[in-house]
């Protein structure tokens, strides 16, 4: 009697952690099927797994919305903090503060950034805090049943006809303003160039504004919406073709000398823009103001990555925070004692 040998399971793939893919999803989405949403967090769960993030250095926050929602749907085993509808950028400051050797990431989106939470993403930028802030813009709130938000487009008709008439809010031409030292905008239907931007936003540290435009299929998907997949499709301009090249795969990148951009990110990484029309420069402030108000008046969603500023100190340099987590030192050495408090009493006596 012959007997054959069952042969051996395929590897399982893993990073270069020795990690699965699996390792860094979450909890089944319960968003409307096809939001674009749900195509961000895939994004996100190929962004860390590709970097080799550990997942559980990672604090993901959000405010209230269908964004809000998003960060149960990937990195499951990460710390969470779900704040309550604007005030994501506090519960950031104060995680990033308590614990620099945390990586942190928000999702929001542009009725929680960019209408209740305006006054909170302006300290936030101009801050650069090391944090990867993601709008997930779909022009309207999704949970109260789709009315405009500050980010819809003048013009823009919702499916009860409708008509905005009240100018936007361009989260990147405000981000680039204030001081954020990483600002893109992407599209959720596009999976390399969102992916690639991801990446980028992974090696940078400081603050990563990146507004994605994500379609609400139930609310603002239709025609006469300027936020809608065919709108965004038939729209838009990337700046660039991105190639992002982590410091961990430091190979050649075919592309002709001078027709191409290559930044050097802080642990290493390479982003490569490959200019596709104009000779773009994404570490000129101006530059990026100007395409962003060209775009807006030709009624045009340019992609890309905007700005970058590598060489600015984060917030936590800049206050001189030690190497240590605050949370994990003691009294001692975080409460001054009494006689230092006498001596500051008597000084303002």
């Amino acid at each position: 009697m012959s007997t054959t040998a069952t042969p051996p399971a395929p590897p399982k793939k893993v990073n270069r952690i020795g990690l699965e893919i699996a390792t860094y999803k979450g909890s089944k989405s319960t968003l409307c099927a096809g939001c674009g949403h749900n195509a961000i967090s895939e994004r996100i769960i190929e962004a860390f797994y590709e970097m080799g993030v550990e997942p559980h250095r990672v604090a993901k926050l959000s405010g209230i919305g269908c964004s809000s929602k998003s960060p149960a749907y990937f990195l499951g085993t990460s710390h969470g903090f779900n704040a309550v509808h604007g005030r994501m950028p506090s519960i950031a400051t104060g995680t990033m503060l308590a614990n620099r050797t945390l990586f942190a990431i928000g999702v929001s989106g542009d009725g929680d950034t960019a209408s209740i939470g305006i006054g909170q993403f302006v300290h936030l930028m101009r801050r650069n805090l090391p944090v990867i802030y993601i709008i997930e813009d779909n022009g309207v709130y999704g949970l109260t049943k789709g009315q405009f938000s500050a980010t819809a487009d003048i013009g823009s008709k919702l499916k009860t006809g409708v008509i905005n008439d009240l100018p936007p809010i361009d989260t990147c031409a405000l981000a680039i303003q204030l001081g954020a030292t990483y600002v893109a905008r992407s599209f959720s239907g596009d999976k390399r160039q969102l992916l690639a931007l991801l990446e980028g936003a992974v090696a940078h540290r400081g603050t990563s504004m990146l507004d994605v435009i994500s379609p609400c299929v139930t609310f603002n998907d239709h025609e006469g919406s300027t936020k809608s997949y065919s709108y965004v499709k038939d729209h838009d301009e990337p700046l660039a073709d991105i190639s992002f090249v982590p410091f961990f795969q430091d190979i050649a990148v075919d592309y002709e000398p001078g027709t191409a951009t290559e930044i050097t990110l802080h642990d290493g990484s390479r982003m490569i823009l490959k200019k596709l029309g104009e000779d773009y420069d994404p570490t000129k402030k101006v530059e990026a103001l100007r395409v962003l108000t060209e775009a807006h008046d030709k009624g045009e969603v340019v992609t890309g990555l905007f700005f970058v500023d590598t060489k600015r100190e984060s917030f936590l340099d800049q206050l001189n925070v030690v190497d240590e987590p605050l949370a994990t030192l003691p009294e001692s050495r975080v409460r001054p004692p009494k006689q230092v408090l006498d001596e500051v009493m008597a000084e303002l006596q």
